[in-house]
């Protein structure tokens, strides 16, 4: 079911581009329209989120399907990206969680660093789904834990 990883895919990338034009947007002085963004980009990822975790939890995830000399750089690969997203998580909530309760001088101070590690974790979410689905056939659906380690 090749749908469902590219519509979290889109999700996530769309979420990325929402930062941009937040940051753009702060960096003009325009705060409502920053809150706007960042609002929606959060709700994508929110929404990311929940296909991800529901695709896992109903379905499986895909394996990779490469060639074995390419397996274990892919699954470095893949432990890297999966590291950026937790964080990126992570340091979303808590930037958020700063915005929320007006304390804007660290939210000033995280969020640019937030917004950085957002936006590699989801280039490299979608090279993940490149590999895993264009550059080459899916593998089998499997647990998460069997298809992040290659087993």
């Amino acid at each position: 079911m090749k749908v469902l990883p590219l519509l979290s895919t889109l999700c996530i990338l769309t979420s990325a581009a929402f930062v941009a034009l937040g940051w753009y947007f702060i960096l003009k002085g325009k705060r409502l329209w920053h809150q706007r963004m960042m609002t929606i980009a959060a709700m994508l990822a929110v929404l990311f989120l929940m296909i991800y975790l529901s695709r896992t939890i109903f379905i499986g995830n895909t394996s990779f399907g490469g060639p074995d000399s390419v397996k274990t750089y892919y699954t470095m690969f893949l432990i890297f990206h999966i590291f950026l997203a937790v964080s990126g998580l992570f340091l979303g909530v808590v930037t958020i969680t700063f915005a929320w309760r007006g304390k804007f001088i660290r939210h000033k101070r995280i969020g640019p660093v937030t917004a950085v590690i957002w936006f590699c974790s989801a280039a490299t979410g979608v090279l993940v789904y490149l590999i895993l689905y264009i550059f080459w056939e899916p593998g089998p659906t499997t647990s998460v834990w069997k298809a992040i380690l290659g087993l």
